[in-house]
């Protein structure tokens, strides 16, 4: 979803938090208003910034007073503007209902949702994805979000009834990759008949059958890695679309390892031959 805005947005000024705009806003917190509107709300100059960087088209910038004598910002702002995204200059209590949070941001951007459709994929040699199965937590998801960035994936795909990736908590976890990389969403019946399309592998993470993550041949294949719900992992009917099962070797007394961090190792290593050194790297 993504819907054009070509007048020039208007600029007001709000003290209350009671004021309707900002109930408005308020209101995407809840899911069902989310999915009304089409929106979703991120906060931060940084990924507001990253946002418009990458085309995605905002309804509402939200920012306190006290930066409209910073450069910076007046640039920002004044593109946006001119995009026809309305500015609301607001006050630090305003803020903090919007946010959550004892300290919250001083910028608050509201987008437009932007999802691709599944049967829209087009597999290129190295191509790499990562699909989730009814993922509960949005912090997990987020940072999944967030790795599959970092690895250099096209996108995740949320199959099934997974949280939503457009929640404040969510998009919080991504640090602002949900604007880099595609999300896409589907049914579980969807995702089956989509993946007699799949020409490459389809890793699982699975006890039975399952051989260390670190045996397989990832290269110069498209790859997809599928997890499983936190609680319940990977249903039979998705695991037995998998090219390959896998799992992590522990060597100590737990079980398990959350969701987010076994993504993460199993991303990696299934990328490891592509990803160059970087010249730094940030860990926050």
């Amino acid at each position: 979803m993504n819907r054009e805005r070509k007048s020039i947005g208007q600029i007001k000024q709000i003290t209350s938090p009671s004021n309707t705009i900002i109930k408005n806003i308020k209101g995407l917190q809840l899911k069902k208003n989310r999915d009304a509107e089409g929106l979703f709300a991120c906060e931060g100059l940084k990924l507001v910034i990253n946002a418009i960087d990458n085309g995605w088209n905002m309804k509402t910038l939200i920012y306190a007073h006290n930066l409209t004598d910073q450069p910076h910002f007046l640039n920002i702002a004044a593109k946006a503007r001119t995009n026809g995204t309305d500015l609301l200059e607001v006050s630090e209590k305003v803020l903090g209902s919007l946010t959550r949070r004892d300290n919250p941001q001083l910028v608050v951007g509201v987008f437009f949702q932007k999802c691709t459709e599944l049967s829209s994929i087009k597999l290129g040699t190295n191509d790499f994805w990562i699909g989730l199965d009814r993922v509960r937590d949005p912090g997990n998801l987020g940072t999944i979000i967030r790795t599959a960035d970092c690895v250099g994936a096209k996108g995740v795909l949320l199959i099934g009834d997974s949280t939503d990736p457009w929640s404040l908590e969510a998009v919080r976890a991504t640090m602002g990759s949900i604007f880099n990389i595609e999300i896409v969403r589907c049914g579980q019946s969807e995702f089956i008949k989509w993946r007699v399309e799949w020409d490459g592998l389809v890793i699982g993470t699975h006890l039975k059958g399952a051989v260390d993550y670190r045996s397989i041949d990832y290269h110069n294949k498209p790859v997809l890695v599928l997890m499983g719900n936190e609680q319940n992992g990977l249903p039979e009917d998705l695991v037995s679309l998998c090219t390959d099962n896998v799992l992590i070797p522990m060597a100590g007394k737990a079980d398990s390892l959350n969701l987010a961090i076994a993504t993460g190792i199993i991303a990696f290593e299934a990328r490891r031959t592509y990803l160059k050194m970087p010249k730094n790297i940030s860990v926050n």
